[in-house]
């Protein structure tokens, strides 16, 4: 007797349902997959199955269909959350170099300046730009800055939301900045000051899903990064058009330095500065 409806199977699914599966996870998240990551599927569906105490695919698949809890599991293991603190600096310079001082031309002092990261992950991106902003922005407590941080993997949420991390996620922080803005270790994890805590929205959010992106409303800058590589152009385009809607008029997005939006979606305005490309949605002239 085994614990899992797959061990001992190499090829779990059938061509047809491994096809049926992928299409499915790609209609609802706009991340691909195949064949080539047979392994990688057969694995976390056979773990579901376990936990759900069934034997045949199709079964599952009825549930996953079926009962919404199931497929924001299924999305939480599947997803990848792979960052850090301060990850590729150079965009945190731009923002505060850039970005924001010519977003806060056009308001007014204690007037709201909104930004997403969006995917947030663990909450790494979203707090760095907190911290960034107090350690490199002169004019932060001169506006209303909210920082709002979404994702699809609601378990990776939660662990935002608590704010707890070990020693790989803060590697490239400073020391000093630990200490100012984390509290004292406990069993290998820091965990972010609660000022810092309560000053970071979380909240559930699906890149490709305009429906659940809506309610946030817009911002003045959005980080999304390093996730459109695991697109396809199709899901990009329909990513970069939510990301697009997602902005105020004039408002800027911040891509991974590897992502491109070239052939994909032509609706914003490419800005340099320096070494980093953004993206700028220019203001309708009417």
């Amino acid at each position: 007797m085994t614990d899992s409806p797959f061990e001992g199977d190499s090829n779990a699914l059938s061509a047809a349902d491994l096809a049926r599966f992928s299409d499915f996870l790609y209609r609802r998240t706009g991340m691909l997959f195949g064949e080539s990551k047979r392994y990688y599927i057969d694995r976390r569906i056979a773990d579901r199955m376990a936990a759900l105490k069934t034997v045949d695919f199709s079964d599952y698949f009825a549930i996953l269909r079926s009962v919404p809890d199931e497929l924001e599991t299924l999305i939480n293991v599947f997803t990848v959350n792979e960052t850090y603190f301060y990850r590729e600096e150079r965009h945190f310079t731009c923002l505060s170099e850039n970005i924001l001082p010519g977003v806060a031309a056009h308001k007014k002092p204690g007037d709201k300046i909104r930004i997403w990261a969006l995917p947030c992950s663990t909450g790494e991106e979203a707090y760095s730009i907190a911290i960034w902003l107090l350690e490199h922005w002169p004019m932060v407590d001169a506006y209303h800055v909210e920082i709002v941080g979404s994702d699809i993997d609601t378990r990776a949420l939660a662990g935002a939301v608590e704010g707890d991390y070990g020693e790989r996620a803060l590697a490239r922080l400073p020391p000093d900045l630990i200490e100012r803005y984390f509290e004292p270790d406990h069993g290998g994890f820091r965990r972010i000051i609660q000022d810092l805590r309560e000053s970071v929205i979380f909240t559930p959010a699906n890149l490709i899903d305009a429906a659940t992106l809506a309610p946030h409303g817009k911002f003045d800058v959005i980080l999304c990064r390093n996730v459109l590589i695991y697109f396809d152009d199709a899901a990009r385009a329909t990513a970069l058009k939510n990301l697009h809607d997602s902005l105020l008029p004039g408002g800027f997005l911040i891509l991974g330095h590897t992502e491109s939006m070239a052939k994909v979606y032509a609706n914003f305005q490419t800005r340099r500065f320096g070494e980093v490309v953004v993206y700028h949605r220019v203001e309708s002239k009417r």
